[in-house]
């Protein structure tokens, strides 16, 4: 009775965790040969540029800051709510902020492309630049958890979490049934030496 409920329970958290892990275990395994092959398939970026004359009140705001010491690590709340309704940009954990006598840079990483805007202080002229490098780029770095955000960092620990819990129940259900399948330990010993000779003879350490 004892080994029945416990197959039993190893069997309902290798199902639920098997669900939560499918659609991700798909993206990722797809997106492993993409990333493995990235050099072979051509991107097709879109770069959408806008200039603008920077407000008055905007650049002698950005003026009054640039002239501080140290410099500050973030814009004023009303630079931020203009680069919002005239550009559709807002800053995030990764955005950075270089200044300087005659230009504020701000550096905007982001999933699947790039981005940059820059306030002139001399001219009061505003440019930005939005790059696209397509759908395969952002999954890619979706897989990589680059420029993504905390929340997604979060998703992937979650989800190689469940992944964890999958492979676990799937080893003690394999065990469980290894007396009546003689092929279960060697092609799980298989799994483990295949790559740990690829590794040792054939990739440069």
């Amino acid at each position: 009775m004892a080994k029945a409920s416990l197959l039993k329970q190893l069997y309902q958290w290798h199902w639920i965790s098997s669900a939560i892990c499918l659609v991700g275990m798909l993206v990722f395994s797809v997106t492993g040969i993409t990333l493995n092959h990235a050099s072979q398939i051509e991107a097709q970026p879109t770069v959408e540029r806008q200039t603008q004359v920077t407000p008055s009140s905007i650049n002698q705001q950005l003026q009054q800051l640039a002239q501080q010491q140290p410099a500050p690590s973030s814009l004023p709340k009303t630079v931020e709510q203009w680069l919002i309704n005239q550009h559709g940009i807002r800053l995030h954990s990764e955005s950075q902020i270089e200044w300087s006598d005659d230009e504020v840079y701000l550096s905007l990483p982001k999933a699947g492309g790039d981005a940059w805007a820059r306030f002139s202080l001399l001219d009061s002229q505003f440019e930005y630049e939005n790059t696209n490098r397509g759908l395969i780029s952002l999954l890619n770095d979706l897989h990589k958890g680059r420029h993504t955000g905390v929340v997604w960092q979060w998703f992937i620990d979650i989800f190689a979490l469940a992944c964890v819990i999958f492979s676990l129940t799937g080893l003690f259900i394999l065990q469980q049934h290894a007396r009546r399948r003689p092929m279960v330990w060697p092609l799980l010993s298989a799994g483990l030496v295949i790559p740990l000779v690829l590794v040792l003879f054939f990739v440069h350490v």
